[in-house]
């Protein structure tokens, strides 16, 4: 894992924005459910590990995707390790009024897209047969236009707005932007301009957070498009794979921001002592990604075409607000777990939340001499004495489920380098 500030600072006396405001902003890219997790586990870690910063009264919070729901709850004032308990412990008491969230419910079928492109079959085959007879042509090109009878996404993903609907219904909480005491923004993209949209923004801001949510986490190809004011909108990341601009835009002079999606290089090896990774350290089973098949192989090409765009904004940002603190967080390139991890298993989210949380201490206390000094310039603090305690953990464990997830994390290690080592 790293933390690179990709903005140096100006001198500490008494530095403001260009706004003159001085605030913090906190910026969190998708990628389904592990980033999700990735993200609740990296969170609660800062908030234990750093003074002075409050995670839920941030200036301003921009989601993406799955960062959508986790930013979302943290305008809504509920905190990362309420989220772990909600999400990853499925504790039904973590939060009044909040239901269970499960990753499972994301694999129901688009039955309403499937209705519809059904009864389209007729009209398309008909008008098929009609141009095929009228002009004695290709009948490959007179049937072509039965490719709107595919269904614009397979899997519906309404269980979002469901959730957070019923989440945010609860006194103290809003499903409404302009209702919120922090500034929200859900980024998605309009389906028929290729533009972003920036719910919660002016204008934008009459949808309910928890549509807007569902829309910036529909996946094209996966989930199908969210209908909103007759647009048609599906995932933010499309043309940013974050948007942290939109935070430098408010005037913030510290921005936060976490990348749970990085490209896994197998020539690193990590370093489980430390949560690092070692340069030049070939591992026995460096690899052959495409031993795993065509899923394994568009999840390297996407993760690197993510973090490429990610890598060429952040540097931008460099010459663009040269007095903002901006601190990355991601995961290590080296971590194969995380790569290869299925999200849908239980024993999978609780590991994977307990490793980010555990990867950022780790983190935080290696680059604590660099780290500090920028938390020092906003009124915050690290608590070394936090990070040098090594009986800290985020999911509970109890004996029995201690055994039951070393079993689970050996046989996803032995199923995943059965994968990669021919």
């Amino acid at each position: 894992m790293t933390a690179s500030d990709s903005a140096r600072a100006a001198p500490a006396d008494g530095r403001t924005s260009p706004s003159g405001k001085r605030g913090v902003g906190l910026a969190l890219a998708g990628g389904g459910p592990l980033a999700a997790v990735y993200e609740i586990g990296a969170l609660a870690a800062l908030a234990e590990s750093i003074g002075g910063l409050d995670l839920t009264d941030a200036d301003i919070y921009v989601g993406v995707s799955a960062g959508g729901i986790i930013a979302a709850g943290l305008a809504n004032g509920v905190t990362p390790h309420q989220m772990c308990r909600l999400f990853i412990e499925s504790d039904a008491g973590a939060l009044d009024g909040a239901p269970l969230f499960k990753p499972e419910t994301l694999l129901r079928p688009a039955l309403k897209e499937f209705g519809k492109r059904a009864r389209s079959v007729p009209r398309l085959l008909a008008g098929a047969l009609l141009h095929y007879a009228a002009q004695r042509g290709s009948l490959v090109a007179s049937f072509e236009r039965m490719k709107e009878a595919l269904p614009a996404g397979f899997l519906s993903n309404q269980a979002i707005d469901t959730f957070l609907r019923a989440t945010f219904a609860k006194a103290g909480r809003s499903n409404d932007f302009r209702k919120l005491k922090r500034k929200l923004v859900i980024v998605a993209t309009d389906l028929d301009t290729g533009r972003a949209v920036r719910f919660g923004a002016p204008g934008w801001d009459s949808t309910p957070i928890s549509v807007a949510v569902q829309a910036s986490a529909a996946v094209p190809g996966l989930f199908a498009p969210v209908e909103i004011g007759g647009r048609h909108f599906v995932d933010g990341a499309l043309r940013k794979t974050m948007h942290a601009s939109i935070a430098l835009e408010e005037g913030v002079d510290l921005l936060i921001c976490v990348n749970p999606i990085v490209p896994y290089d197998s020539t690193l090896e990590p370093d489980r002592r430390h949560g690092a990774r070692r340069h030049g350290a070939r591992t026995r089973h460096a690899r052959k990604l495409a031993g795993g098949g065509l899923l394994d192989v568009l999840s390297q090409t996407l993760r690197s075409i993510l973090h490429s765009r990610l890598e060429t904004g952040m540097a931008s940002y460099q010459i663009s607000h040269p007095h903002v603190d901006i601190l990355l967080f991601e995961p290590n390139q080296a971590d194969a777990e995380l790569f290869f991890t299925n999200i849908f298993s239980y024993g999978n989210r609780r590991r994977m939340c307990e490793q980010a949380y555990q990867n950022t201490r780790a983190m935080l206390w290696q680059q604590r001499e660099s780290i500090a000094p920028k938390l020092a310039r906003h009124g915050m603090e690290l608590k070394l004495a936090v990070l040098r305690d090594k009986t800290l953990s985020l999911v509970r464990q109890t004996p029995g489920r201690r055994a039951i997830s070393q079993l689970d994390a050996a046989l996803d290690d032995l199923e995943r380098y059965l994968k990669v080592a021919s």
